[in-house]
Order: C-alpha cells, then structure tokens, then sequence
C-alpha cells in the first residue's frame, strides 16, 4: 500500500482481505482510530481517515462543505479502493462516510459493508442548533452543553485554542450539509450508537436502513456519544464478525 497523506497510523498488510477506512468526529483524527489497527483480525486492514486541519495535516486549511470533503477523499482514496473495503464513520464520520458511499456508486464503487456510528440518518431533522456564528467563547459553550466534543479536549485551553479553526470548519459541514434523496444503497448499513446518547436515540439509528436495499443491523452499546472510548474490545468484535462473514469462502 502506498503511503498517502489521507490515511495515518495504518501498518501495510497485503494478506488482509479487506480494507476498513475509518472516519472520525467532528473535532476528531485518524487517531482516534489508532488502537483499533492492531485490534482486528488480521484479514482486516484498518485505514485511519485523516482529513486536512488535524494531527499529521494540521497546517493545512480544513474543509467546510461536505462537497469539499468528498472531493478531496474520492482523490485521495481511489488509490486504495483497489480490493473489498469498507466503511466506519463515528458522529460526523458517519456522515462522510454515507456520502462518499453514495458518490463512489456513480464510478461503480461500493463498500461491502457501512459502519454508521453516533448518527441519525441522514434525512432526519439536524438537531444541533446553528453555532458557526457564536464567538470563540459561545461555541466552545455551545460545545460543551452537546458532549459532541471529548471533554479533555474542551477542558485543555491551549489544545483546544489551537483546535478552533478546524472545530468550526467541522461544525460548518454540519450546518451546510443539505440532504439530496438519491436511490438507496446495494450495501448493508450497520448501526452502531450508544443506548444512554442524548443526542442520537435509537429510532434516529434505526432510520439509516431506509438508505439500504440490503438487511442491516442494530448495535447498541452502554454509554453516550463516545461510548467507543468504553466498549472499543466489543465494538470491534462486531465489526470483525460483520466483515469477515461476507467474505469470499
């Protein structure tokens, strides 16, 4: 695999059957998935996602529109679509990960399964209130009262001075995102949340399967919106289990 600027952390293995790429929250990094290469079956190659604006790219500009972000991922990962992939996205990776789904179905492309996480589908009501607007000390109020932030990030002032402009850039493709019907996709969805989110009942998860001509799932797990911090052994159990069982015999 050749190294790309698009994907952090990841180790080369060319015996894996299957490539998982791993999209983050908002505010989040391909190293939020860091722990998860090692942890799963070694038929799966995890690709951490990093976007411009954070950890390796954090002097490049971030993106403010979900157009902006697929253009630059169907770039930067068509490269990498060269055997079975799949997708996980957590929050707004989910998001992004739904929409890139969709954009690489016009070239033919598909992932053999999609990991949604931590958000309602897409055609759903947004229930976060606009924020772009509110100055440095309102958004990072406005931040805290969701819990759509990791609070030791909220809670560091000097990582989280330096975290603004790509926190906004994310919270923008939030606001700006506008949801287009488009035929369902040939593609299970897998729905993943926790069962104590404020911000994603199970119902908003279970909506995802309207985007799937295929039978899904539901998983939920204890905790809230970063339940993944708590329940990573089971999470990824599941997702080796899901990926591996529709591989080739």
């Amino acid at each position: 695999m050749a190294e790309s600027p698009w994907i952090a952390y990841a180790r080369p293995n060319e015996q894996a059957s299957l490539r998982l790429f791993c999209f983050p929250h908002a505010g989040g990094g391909a190293g939020a998935y860091r722990s998860w290469v090692a942890g799963l079956s070694p038929q799966i190659e995890v690709l951490p996602v990093q976007l411009p604006g954070r950890e390796t790219r954090f002097l490049e500009r971030p993106y403010e529109t979900i157009a902006s972000v697929l253009d630059g991922l169907v770039d930067g990962l068509r490269p990498l679509l060269d055997k079975p992939f799949a997708f996980f996205g957590h929050s707004l990776g989910a998001l992004v990960a739904f929409e890139l789904a969709r954009r690489l179905r016009a070239d033919g492309l598909l992932p053999r399964r999609l990991f949604v996480s931590g958000y309602g589908a897409p055609h759903l009501p947004v229930k976060l209130p606009p924020m772009c607007h509110l100055d440095d000390d309102g958004f990072v109020a406005a931040l805290q009262e969701m819990n759509t932030v990791p609070t030791a990030v909220l809670e560091n002032e000097e990582l989280l001075e330096l975290l603004l402009p790509m926190l906004r850039a994310d919270f923008a493709v939030y606001e700006r995102y506008d949801y287009q019907t488009a035929p369902s996709l040939d593609c299970p969805i897998i729905m993943m949340g926790g069962d104590n989110d404020p911000l994603v009942s199970p119902e908003m998860l279970a909506a995802w399967a309207e985007h799937s001509t295929e039978l899904g799932q539901m998983h939920l797990f204890p905790g809230d919106h970063f339940y993944l911090q708590g329940q990573e052994t089971a999470v990824l159990q599941v997702i080796a289990q899901t990926c591996l069982a529709q591989q080739p015999s």
